[in-house]
């Protein structure tokens, strides 16, 4: 499958030249569709996390937030975009289901890229975009991963969106304020590395933007293990949650306005200095921050089982046997664990979760993504994990790293719609 990464020189997701280059227009399908693309996205995880808004219809944050993007190669949101003359009606498919175009933080992205696919036209570039406007769209996404899981779904796949739906009507630019408006976090996945998400301070949110702060290439012995728990839809979707949240909890206040900013500095310095020390403890304590702003809130949420429990004991044990921070641990609205390590750590680390949390019979299932080497724990260290084993309590483990934005797929056999504009059955 080839990719590309569309240039970034300025570090903003820009798109191109107002009309499709030959490697667009060597996708456009000679029979319904009029232009197909199709392009993929990231997951970020949020180190310093975004909880709470401002502003709902905006989706403007009470703090900003920064996250990690991870490598697309284990997870990834694939979207195609098609806008033809034949459409008589805007639809989209996510993950081979159909879903309601409906839905207004859908019918946001839409609105506010037809806004500026105008807005370019009008400004002289008239013959610029060779597609009329009243075409309809066609959308089908899929991702390689759970779901509304707590694993950043809503964040890669509204900026696979926002990406997608600007390389199909010509909109180039910064995508915060489009994706955004799909959901807060994916603003932060139009990046790849290590990225900051600013609050802002004007009401229009034109500056709640995302900006880079270190490339992918940065800090190459960072590694990112996905422990998952639980791949099922979580109970309190964060967007109920987030809205109780800033209605009952006084912690939260306290800790967008006196907690967050300075954690923000410090956490870039971490990350510019590759600190894993002062990162690991910092990520740490952020986590349960916002998981003890969850059980403040009023009624209480609880996005952690009895087996995330167990997987914050079982790093501070492993921390304490080599008496240093070797692992740190990140849980986002969901029990699945993201945790953070260097790549001479990693063997061991996943053999102390083998032994905590002994594989089901598919064992050879347990571990996904980057190879990692088999590692025999110590008799001391054994003892030292101080966790009772929980025999398949752990699905299976996502072996990554910290990866690219988003690309565009050249290969037109990646795309997710046939030429009758309907999902294809072997994408």
């Amino acid at each position: 499958m080839a990719a590309r990464e569309t240039a970034n020189p300025g570090r903003e997701p820009v798109l191109g030249s107002a009309t499709p280059d030959s490697s667009l227009s060597a996708m456009a399908s000679e029979t319904s569709q009029d232009l197909v693309v199709t392009c993929t996205a990231p997951v970020n995880i949020a180190v310093i996390k975004y909880w709470g808004k401002r502003d709902e219809a905006l989706i403007l944050p009470i703090n900003s937030s920064l996250s990690v993007t991870l490598h697309q190669d284990q997870l990834k949101t694939t979207t195609t975009a098609a806008i033809s003359r034949h459409f008589t009606e805007d639809r989209i498919w996510l993950n081979g289901q159909e879903e309601d175009v409906g839905q207004p933080r859908l019918q946001a992205c839409l609105r506010e890229i037809r806004r500026l696919a105008r807005k370019r036209r009008g400004g002289g570039d008239g013959d610029a975009l060779p597609l009329s406007l009243s075409y309809k769209v066609h959308v089908a996404s899929v991702n390689n991963f759970p779901t509304a899981a707590g694993l950043a779904s809503s964040a890669a796949g509204y900026a696979c969106l926002a990406y997608t739906l600007a390389r199909v009507y010509g909109v180039e630019g910064d995508l915060s304020e489009v994706a955004r408006r799909g959901s807060g976090s994916a603003c932060r996945s139009l990046y790849g590395g290590f990225v900051e998400w600013q609050m802002g301070e004007k009401a229009d949110g034109k500056d709640s933007i995302a900006r880079q702060i270190a490339p992918e290439c940065h800090w190459p012995q960072l590694r990112v293990l996905i422990l998952v728990v639980n791949a099922e839809k979580k109970h309190t979707g964060s967007t109920v949650g987030m809205q109780t949240s800033v209605e009952t909890s006084t912690l939260l206040k306290f800790r967008a306005e006196s907690v967050v900013p300075e954690r923000m500095k410090e956490m870039t310095r971490c990350i510019q200095e590759r600190d894993f020390q002062a990162f690991a403890q910092l990520t740490m304590k952020d986590s349960n921050q916002f998981h003890a702003t969850c059980l403040d809130t009023f009624p209480p949420i609880s996005y952690l089982n009895d087996t995330s429990r167990a997987v914050i004991q079982l790093v501070h044990c492993f921390n304490t046997h080599h008496g240093q921070m070797k692992v740190a641990y990140t849980f986002d609205a969901g029990p699945n664990a993201v945790i953070f390590t260097l790549d001479d750590t990693v063997a061991e680390f996943v053999a102390a979760v083998r032994h905590s949390f002994p594989p089901a019979a598919n064992g050879d299932k347990f571990l996904k993504g980057l190879q990692v080497s088999p590692a025999v724990l110590s008799d001391e260290l054994k003892a030292a994990l101080a966790v009772e084993p929980r025999p398949a309590a752990v699905k299976y483990i996502i072996s990554t790293q910290v990866g690219p934005g988003p690309q565009v797929l050249d290969n037109s056999h990646v795309h997710l719609l046939g030429p009758d504009g309907l999902p294809r059955r072997d994408p």
